[in-house]
């Protein structure tokens, strides 16, 4: 599907979204046939208040143009007060996928009133961008009756930017990357074969990526990752992937993904119901990824580096054990409580990788690492902490510019003490509260960086679709980690 932009309706429209406010006034800017037609589609749904223009709503109808007729969707944008850009997104992504169930072949967008409420060009020129491109990913390679969408071409009418509608196409291409990698079933996406797709989309788009066996992960002394790969018949692979776009620059952001690409729980086995889904726990290497993508796509001046300690948890004779002690990269030992606590061991190691081998002068680490989380903000928002308020409110901003939702919790002294173990230096199953004990288990580990742990496992995989997202993966941080790249980017 390709996306276009002009700058008015013309007159071979097969279907057409209309943006509108409130007032559900038809812009005059319209050609005056359409004007027309649309008047009379409109008036007796807004006299019947079937469509208000509120925020979201999503009415579909039909007018007669010379000999044929076009499909109608029109989508509320509300007013001043109301309006808001996630809501929009779901909102014209719905009444695509609306227009693509009938069989059409082009969508026009009459989106010129957005300019009320987003004065800026290029944020509007996103948002559209990432609609309509999000709008089309579903993952359906495994069934045997799926067809390929009729749709060929969506065009945007308004006052829009080409350069930004990239911005947002590569963005969006970006987060269903990160989509397709956690849907792929965990017999598909094996850590070699993670390993494999992240070389892929280096060599596609631009970044370098290097691939540490088991063996030189044995030399790095990665104890506490390799202790969670011991009982698969699967080999661990350590992916590292960097991108070099300021050269001069001393300063290097990294990011750490959590990459099971399953989780049994170990010899701590999870209930059946609960392991379906585990195909998604390296939610955060899918993020990291896609993050790495669109960095090196959009070809941003910063140095970042992305590492995943991909594994699987699963049992056999090998198994770590509860009640085992383990040693970890950075020498500090661990007190095993429980071997479903598996993902902090990964990203301990690969923080502390990223911190003494690849030089970061930053770490941000992104996982679905507690179910704590999920009872914390539910599956709207990710739950975060961080030893650095500056370096919080960057990410925090590039959430912000991504209309996706975060939560900072606290990091107290009494829940620190937690942490500690009688017989070790830490364990790994601190208690209540689990979301910020988890996090703080990696914090221990940072060293003196500045530190954002982000917790995604309510907001990585969706239950049920929604406007941009469909079921399965979201792709969520991908953006905002995008944003947190850019802003460090030199000028």
């Amino acid at each position: 599907m390709t996306l276009n932009l002009k700058k008015n309706l013309e007159n071979d429209v097969q279907s057409l979204v209309l943006l509108l406010d409130d007032s559900v006034s038809i812009p005059s800017s319209l050609p005056e046939f359409y004007e027309a037609e649309l008047q009379q589609m409109v008036e007796p749904i807004f006299s019947r208040e079937v469509f208000t223009g509120k925020i979201g709503q999503v009415h579909s109808g039909m007018i007669k143009v010379n000999d044929g007729y076009v499909d109608v969707m029109l989508v509320g944008m509300g007013n001043y007060d109301s309006f808001s850009p996630i809501k929009l997104q779901h909102a014209v992504a719905e009444s695509i996928k609306k227009l693509k169930s009938c069989g059409v072949e082009t969508i026009d967008i009459y989106a010129a009133g957005l300019v009320q409420f987003m004065d800026s060009m290029r944020k509007r020129s996103i948002l559209m961008a990432e609609a309509v491109h999000l709008s089309g990913y579903e993952f359906n390679r495994y069934k045997s009756d799926s067809k390929d969408d009729a749709l060929k071409a969506v065009t945007l009418i308004g006052d829009f930017d080409e350069t930004a509608l990239d911005e947002g196409s590569v963005l969006a291409a970006s987060m269903m990357k990160a989509r397709e990698l956690v849907n792929l079933p965990a017999n598909e996406l094996t850590p070699e074969a993670l390993g494999a797709r992240a070389v892929s989309l280096g060599e596609e788009s631009g970044f370098e990526v290097e691939l540490k066996d088991l063996t030189q992960i044995k030399e790095l002394g990665m104890e506490a990752y390799l202790s969670v790969t011991r009982a698969s018949a699967l080999p661990p692979v350590l992916i590292v992937m960097r991108y070099t776009g300021a050269p001069d620059s001393d300063q290097r952001l990294g990011l750490v993904g959590k990459g099971l690409t399953y989780d049994s729980g170990g010899l701590s086995i999870k209930p059946t119901a609960s392991m379906v889904n585990m195909k998604d726990d390296m939610g955060g290497a899918a993020t990291v990824i896609g993050a790495m993508n669109a960095i090196a796509s959009m070809k941003l001046k910063v140095n970042v580096t992305a590492v995943v300690a991909a594994c699987e948890n699963m049992i056999s004779g090998t198994s770590y054990r509860p009640g085992d002690i383990i040693s970890s990269m950075a020498g500090k030992s661990i007190f095993i409580g429980n071997t479903d606590a598996e993902g902090r061991l990964t990203l301990i190691d690969a923080v502390n990788y990223i911190i003494d081998k690849e030089n970061a002068s930053a770490v941000i680490d992104v996982a679905t690492l507690t179910g704590a989380a999920v009872h914390c903000l539910g599956t709207e928002a990710t739950c975060a902490i961080s030893n650095n308020d500056d370096y919080y409110e960057l990410v925090a901003k590039g959430f912000s510019k991504a209309n996706e939702n975060v939560w900072r919790f606290p990091i107290f002294d009494e829940y620190k003490e937690l942490l500690k173990h009688h017989e070790a230096d830490l364990t790994n199953i601190a208690g209540s509260p689990g979301m910020i004990t988890a996090g703080m288990f990696i914090g221990e580990f940072v060293k003196d960086k500045p530190w954002v742990h982000l917790d995604i496992a309510g907001t990585a995989f969706r239950d049920k679709a929604k406007g941009i997202y469909t079921r399965g993966g979201t792709g969520v941080a991908v953006r905002p980690l995008y944003y947190v790249a850019k802003k460090l980017a030199h000028k």
